[in-house]
């Protein structure tokens, strides 16, 4: 029988929520569901007491589920269309109804979480031993009691929030996918989206590399104002709401309870990628010689080592990503191939198009949805190797309830940067000669330095940011400080030119997601001591990893890698990722092949 063969396309939405006739009656059925579900759970308000019975707690957990799955379908939507096309009016009128929708049910649902977290222990405890895979959250609900403010005050922020902070995401959201860019390139003027002009940062001519980050910090750079006073905005609405209102002792700390890590660990893990930036700034310094440069510029960090300039077609690409997911389990490869076969891959590049990449896992057993532009590079490759990580992460987890099967943050990336290294090692097998094998182990390194240090630094420069923006900081001075943070990095072992001051308007994550970048330093050094074990424990390590996945977040970060013998407090532990890393750039450079002019 004839291999599939898959070809590049648009995704469907139809597996989530019908089209209908008219874009307004879109939904309607979910949304009638979801008005009977909350007026279900407002009609058992007057029973909620310590002295409950189990009957009755495990019929409101059921209709709490039932809320919450319908809310994750309608709100999931209402993000996949909007991402598909940001311009679309359609669908940004259909999110603009959800997120409202959504915020007055996350209000009409607020008595019984506050009900939950003003339980004492002895009560709470009685009812915890009956919900089964519930459990892990009402345990987390219960973290957030120091927290909580009261009812009224709480509908108000939800009120607040939907018209304030999330709009101003919104419109950059809106803002920086129109945004289009202009690049020469064999005597022609191009004119590009992001994900497009990007593909130039890792061209083999240095001109065209640096053409590239002109034009994309022009624009940026041209907009800093705008982009900026958003920032400061989101950043002083987040100050305002989760330290002086909530009590949070910093601004991280709120985050780091919503990913279940303690503090003392986040801290070590910064700790740590700081102390290991000369390991980067040596390799950048071995990559400027095999370059053929006295100095890397910033713009060739991520040059290729290599002459290749080979482009894959889509079907090769996708082949050889689920080759090397079933060669470690035909399990993993089943999971992706649902994707594709589904329709629930977005790989078109166009304008208007969200210009990441990610994947949306919204309800258990439902097939997640994939968006990324594939543009025929190898980093396209490899960045479909990781958005089906995370699809495959999702479908481990498919057991659970809806309130429990999404992992944390930082575990989110096991799978996804997981199978990255496996396609690499799928790659190196079929390569032989050194010159190409040392290419790709650099595109490697290359790309962990941007999973690793870049993202450490990104929160580094939060926190500072977020503390110099209380302070008065003017756009102009983050920007002085953003670049000193980039100085920090590099230490001599890269040239800074002045355009990058304005990188930190261009990181969607710091917008919408504050303090989101350490998962993935915590996700690939991880993934980088759990491939050192693969290697040396070979097929038996398979289950064991197969297991982490199918937690999903039924338990908290450190519970479930504690059992797989993982300290995540422990310095050591983070180190064991760097000595991992260490070994590959010591590999490479005793690999000798062609030198690149």
């Amino acid at each position: 029988m004839n291999e599939r063969v898959y070809k590049q396309g648009r995704w469907s939405l139809a597996d989530l929520i019908p089209s209908a006739d008219r874009p307004e009656d879109i939904g309607s059925e979910y949304l009638d569901q979801l008005e009977s579900a909350l007026s279900d759970l407002e009609g058992k308000r007057t029973i909620l007491s310590p002295n409950i019975s189990t009957d009755d707690f495990s019929e409101i957990l059921a209709i709490v589920e039932r809320i919450g799955s319908l809310m994750r379908r309608l709100g999931a939507y209402g993000q996949l269309w909007f991402a598909e096309d940001t311009a679309n009016q359609d669908a940004l009128s259909f999110r603009g109804r959800v997120e409202s929708v959504l915020a007055d049910a996350h209000n009409r649902t607020l008595f019984f979480e506050l009900w939950w977290k003003g339980l004492d222990d002895t009560a709470a405890e009685r009812l915890i031993a009956v919900s089964g895979d519930l459990s892990y959250y009402l345990n987390s609900l219960r973290r957030y009691k120091p927290y909580t403010l009261s009812e009224q005050v709480e509908q108000v922020i939800n009120i607040k929030d939907l018209n304030g902070v999330e709009a101003l995401v919104t419109l950059y959201e809106m803002l920086t996918s129109g945004f289009t860019f202009e690049i020469e390139v064999d005597g022609e003027v191009k004119s590009l989206t992001r994900s497009q002009l990007m593909t130039y940062a890792r061209d083999s001519r240095p001109e065209l590399r640096q053409r590239a980050y002109k034009e994309l910090y022009r624009v940026y750079g041209e907009n800093s104002t705008v982009l900026g006073q958003i920032y400061q905005h989101i950043v002083r609405d987040w100050a305002d709401e989760q330290v002086d209102l909530r009590g949070f002792s910093s601004p991280i700390a709120s985050r780091n309870l919503r990913n279940d890590i303690p503090d003392a660990a986040v801290d070590v893990l910064l700790d740590v990628c700081r102390d290991n930036v000369s390991m980067f700034q040596d390799y950048f310094r071995l990559k400027a010689g095999w370059l053929g440069m006295d100095h890397l510029r910033r713009y060739d960090i991520y040059a290729p080592v290599g002459s290749s300039e080979e482009t894959y077609p889509f079907n090769e690409a996708i082949s050889t990503v689920f080759s090397s997911l079933n060669a470690f389990s035909p399990t993993l490869a089943s999971h992706a191939k649902r994707v594709l076969n589904e329709g629930h891959l977005d790989s078109e590049v166009r304008t208007g198009k969200y210009g990441g990449a990610f994947c949306y896992g919204v309800l258990p057993g439902l097939t997640p949805w994939v968006l990324t532009s594939y543009n025929g590079k190898i980093d396209d490759v490899s960045t479909l190797a990781h958005e089906l990580g995370h699809a495959v992460h999702a479908l481990m987890a498919a057991d659970h309830s809806p309130l429990t099967f999404h992992s944390s943050l930082p575990l989110a990336e096991t799978a996804s940067v997981f199978s990255e290294i496996l396609l690499l090692e799928h790659q190196l097998e079929s390569e032989s000669e050194p010159g190409l094998r040392r290419e790709m182990l650099a595109r490697f390194v290359d790309g962990t330095y941007a999973t690793v240090a870049r993202q450490a630094y990104f929160v580094l420069f939060e926190r500072e940011a977020h503390a110099l923006i209380k302070a008065g900081a003017t756009i102009d001075a983050l920007s002085e400080r953003y670049l000193a943070n980039l100085n920090d990095q590099f230490g001599d072992a890269v040239e800074l030119s002045d355009e990058f001051r304005y990188e930190w308007v261009s990181i969607p994550h710091i917008y919408s997601t504050p303090f989101y970048c350490y998962a993935y330093s915590f996700g690939q050094l991880l993934v980088l001591a759990l491939y050192k074990r693969y290697k040396k424990e070979g097929k038996t390590f398979v289950p064991k990893f197969l297991k982490i996945l199918a937690y999903g977040g039924s338990k908290s970060p450190q519970e479930i890698l504690a059992e797989a013998g993982i300290d995540i407090v422990s310095s050591e532990f983070w180190q064991g990722g760097f000595d991992v890393l260490q070994g590959m750039i010591d590999e490479l450079s005793e690999l000798k092949g062609s030198e690149t002019s």
